[in-house]
Order: structure tokens, then C-alpha cells, then sequence
């Protein structure tokens, strides 16, 4: 969704080299110039890596602080649905196929947390500094994650594998911690639109909305065969309307677009948007609001994810070929209309 700048030296030597005397009509450029350049050059840079650093830290603290929290104080039977019953469910166990995967869902509910403040926090400071006629670099996403993944990479398997009871072995350990750090790829990536193009994010957000029927729905064909009681005529209309609702609010929002003379954006940055809705957004919604007040649960994957490798590359090939149609659309109908716009 952005795009990264140099180092503050490795953009001072870019900008410091001339044309070739040699070459027709070159001509020196201005001291002033270059310098002016070199500052806004370190603008779009985002601070380099200092401001990473003050950014990643915090976040990676915080992560750490809230695997703690879920893992070592508090209550498994109620976070993890230890003894959790249901119609045609045995009670749940720690190391059961459901129950496994509320151990990494957690730390896509923590992404979502980090996301939501980062995004916030970010959003804030940009309209603070607009008010003031200036304008905020935020840290490149990719330097805070990097700064994030060291304390992540040795203090997730660290609490996991050895506070509380039962502890969780190493496999488990290490789905946790890729979950979590696959998590703030996408929850860091919004962070300098919300800074520098707010609007511009609030359609992103759009279109990553319309993307969530296809990314939530089209895994239901598998629901009759894993013994839920449920149609199968029924599960396959759920999983074709879901399509054809992402299609319809793509078509829509390409119309938008085209007659608002939106910026095009890149196919990937919308399937990204809707992945962090669906995979972020929602498990953290579920966390707040899906149990009785007061008892808050991890959600088990199967509420957002297929159970299966294949169904889930399939439904992530869907929605990553419908936000490749709707980015190749904008740019054509946009032509045709006379209402041209840059991809940024």
C-alpha cells in the first residue's frame, strides 16, 4: 500500500550526484535544490530507522505483555474454552483439533489489537501535524515489523512453552509466534495512509470490505462434511452468494471510484485490506463482543478459516483474483469515461 524510501545516506549520495557535463543540456542543479530534496526525500523515509525503533519497541512490548496475559494469568477455562460443551462436542480438552487453534487465533486477536491502535495512533498524529501545516512521516512498516520480530521470535515460544498449566509444545509454541508476526504484517501495513492519506484508506477499507463475503463464506461447502447440521444445497448458496456479494460491492465500488475520481490502488493492497479485516478485525470484534458480558473467549479457527489447506488456498485465489479484476477494471473504465487518474 506504500512504498518505501531510502536511508537518509544512501539518499543523500542519490541526490547529491549531477548530470554529465558531457550530455545535452545539462546543467548543474542548484545547491538549494538538493538539499531541499534531501529533506523531503528523509520525509517520505519516515525518520529511517530511529523512528522504527521508537515505534516497533513499544508494539513489541505490548504484544509480549498480552501473550502473557493470555497465556499465563488468565483463565484458561475461560479464554480457551477449557471444558467448553456444545451440542454433538465432547468437552473441549487442551490439546483437542479445536482447542489447538485458539492458541495461534489468539495471536491474530492480539494483530487486531495492535492494528486498530496503530492505525489510530498514526491517523492522530497526521491531523495533529496537518493542523499545524506540517506533515507526518510515519516509520516505514517493514523496519517497525523488523524491529517488533526479534523480541517476538524469542518471547512467544518462551512464555508458551513455559508458564501455566499445560504448557504448549514446541509446534504449538511456533504456530503461535508465526501467527503473530504474520498478524502485523498486516496491521503495520495502513500505518502511513492513516498518517498521510486518511481518505484514501477509508475507500481501501471499502474494498477490503467488500472482500470479506468471499474470504468468510465460500469455506461453508465444507460444513456438511465435517458434521455440521446443515443443508448442503444451503452451504453451497451461502458460499456462492458470498461471492457474488464481494462481486457486486467491488462493481460498485469501481463505479464509486471511476465517478469520484478516486486514486487507483494496486490489487494487492485491497486483497491485503480485506485479509486484515477478515483475519484482524473481526477474531478481535469476536473477542469483545461474542461471549456473555464479562467472558471473553479466543474464537477457534473454523469460525474464519477453512479447515482444510486446499479450501483455504482456493478461497484466498478467489478473493486475490477479484481484487486483480477490480484494479485492472478502475483504470480502463476511468479511460473510457475521460475521468483518467495515477495508481498510487
Amino acid at each position: 500500500m506504500m512504498a518505501s524510501g531510502r536511508g537518509r545516506k544512501g539518499g543523500a549520495q542519490l541526490l547529491t550526484k549531477v548530470p554529465n557535463n558531457d550530455s545535452a543540456g545539462a546543467e548543474p542543479i542548484p545547491q538549494d535544490s538538493l538539499s531541499r530534496q534531501g529533506t523531503e526525500r528523509q520525509v517520505e523515509d519516515g525518520g529511517g530507522w530511529l523512528k522504527a525503533v521508537w515505534a516497533g519497541l513499544p508494539i513489541g512490548v505490548s504484544v509480549l505483555g498480552c501473550t502473557y496475559y493470555g497465556f499465563a494469568v488468565a483463565d484458561r477455562y475461560a479464554i480457551f474454552l477449557y471444558g467448553h460443551t456444545a451440542k454433538g462436542i465432547t468437552d473441549a480438552q487442551p490439546f483437542d483439533a479445536v482447542t489447538r487453534s485458539r492458541y495461534w487465533m489468539a495471536g491474530l486477536v492480539v494483530a487486531g489489537l495492535v492494528m486498530v491502535g496503530y492505525v489510530a495512533a498514526l491517523w492522530l498524529a497526521g491531523r495533529i501535524a496537518a493542523a499545524r501545516g506540517r506533515r507526518f512521516a510515519a516509520p516505514v512498516w517493514w523496519r517497525v515489523w523488523l524491529v517488533c520480530a526479534p523480541l517476538l521470535l524469542l518471547g512467544i515460544p518462551l512464555i508458551t512453552m513455559t508458564v501455566n498449566r499445560p504448557t504448549l509444545p514446541a509446534g504449538l509454541a511456533l504456530a503461535c509466534m508465526l501467527a503473530t508476526l504474520s498478524g502485523l504484517v498486516l496491521a503495520l501495513l495502513p500505518g502511513e495512509w492513516a498518517a498521510q492519506r486518511p481518505l484514501d484508506l477509508a475507500w481501501l477499507a471499502a474494498d477490503g470490505a467488500a472482500l470479506m463475503p468471499v474470504l468468510l463464506l465460500v469455506k461453508a461447502v465444507e460444513l456438511p462434511g465435517r458434521g455440521v447440521t446443515l443443508p448442503v444445497t444451503t452451504a453451497w448458496t451461502a458460499a456462492l452468494g458470498g461471492m457474488a456479494a464481494s462481486i457486486i460491492g467491488l462493481g460498485a465500488l469501481t463505479v464509486l471510484c471511476v465517478w469520484r475520481r478516486r486514486p487507483l490502488t494496486e490489487w494487492w493492497a485491497i486483497l491485503a485490506a480485506g485479509l486484515a479485516l477478515s483475519y484482524l478485525l473481526l477474531p478481535l470484534v469476536h473477542y469483545f463482543v461474542a461471549g456473555p458480558p464479562g467472558y471473553r473467549y479466543i474464537t477457534t479457527a473454523s469460525n474464519f478459516f477453512a479447515s482444510t489447506p486446499a479450501l483455504q488456498a482456493l478461497v484466498l485465489a478467489i478473493a486475490a483474483a477479484l481484487a486483480y479484476g477490480a484494479a485492472r477494471l478502475r483504470p480502463v473504465l476511468s479511460h473510457h469515461a475521460g475521468r483518467p487518474v495515477p495508481f498510487r
